[in-house]
């Protein structure tokens, strides 16, 4: 029974069966080609026979029942997305709500900002469930924690990298990351010279690197503060600028006492990006 198995549950079961059949250099997955044939393999009859970028304004993926009188299931990316990131999530979050709701969802879901705005809401805590299934099926723990170790000083680059191995978007990398290190870390998602958090709308510090867009390298660096420019204690800020999407990324690295804390990013996500935050 679908409705038994957990979205871990469900991307372990797969992650172990590509490990069998692909070994343990399977990535990044290809999910396209993957739903089609787990789904006809595990549910013959009810299988994902679609699965492809649609006009879909408003919604970044759906997962729809074929037409009345055809059999199966379409998993539907907005071909309006051009980050094969976001794309490639998208495709992977379909595929969970094709294995965790499609039986209490017969007629499909769509995916939208506005389904997921409040998490607690019924279709948040499907959102949810489908993001943690995205984010086990393509980034699992152990190979992730293979690439960068828990302890490790973690750099763009080392999260870049993670990024195009899994081809995910850097912050959900970087969201995977904060999961399971044991370092301090702060993750900072701001637009124009402002930030949220659940207190409000904070100022970037005007001494930050995310402050001074014009002076970052090939849209990124990095750079050692001392006390009093983001915290009263000194830490590192490596700091991205995305022009796609008109929002600077940035993590701050503190020295080690206790675990991470996130503070809530106010920009455009994706489906990860959006509930994750939510968990950590």
């Amino acid at each position: 029974m679908t409705g038994v198995i957990g979205p871990e549950r469900w991307a372990f079961d797969i992650t172990k069966l590509l490990n069998q059949v692909l070994g343990p250099e399977h990535f990044p997955i290809d999910v396209i080609g993957l739903a089609r044939e787990y789904s006809a393999q595990r549910f013959p009859g009810d299988a994902i026979t679609l699965a492809a970028g649609a006009d879909l304004p408003g919604f970044d993926g759906a997962l729809y029942r074929a037409p009345s009188g055809k059999s199966g299931w379409g998993i539907v990316y907005n071909d309006a997305l051009t980050s094969p990131g976001r794309i490639n999530f998208t495709l992977a979050h379909e595929f969970g709500h094709y294995l965790l709701h499609r039986m209490v969802y017969p007629q499909g879901i769509q995916c939208s900002a506005q389904d997921v705005a409040r998490w607690d809401s019924p279709y948040g805590q499907i959102e949810h469930q489908a993001n943690l299934f995205a984010a086990n099926l393509l980034m699992p723990f152990d190979d992730f924690r293979r690439q960068i170790g828990p302890r490790a000083k973690v750099d763009l680059d080392m999260i870049s990298h993670c990024a195009d191995r899994y081809r995910v978007s850097l912050i959900a990398a970087i969201l995977r990351w904060l999961a399971y290190t044991d370092r301090r870390a702060v993750l900072v998602v701001s637009r124009g010279a402002f930030f949220r958090t659940s207190g409000g709308t904070i100022e970037i510090p005007p001494g930050s690197l995310a402050a001074t867009q014009d002076q970052l390298v090939d849209g990124r660096a990095g750079l050692q503060h001392g006390p009093g420019v983001w915290f009263g204690e000194p830490l590192r800020e490596m700091t991205i600028f995305s022009e796609q999407y008109d929002f600077t990324i940035t993590l701050l690295l503190l020295e080690d006492r206790d675990r991470y804390i996130q503070i809530e990013p106010d920009a455009e996500e994706d489906t990860y990006e959006r509930l994750t935050k939510n968990q950590l």
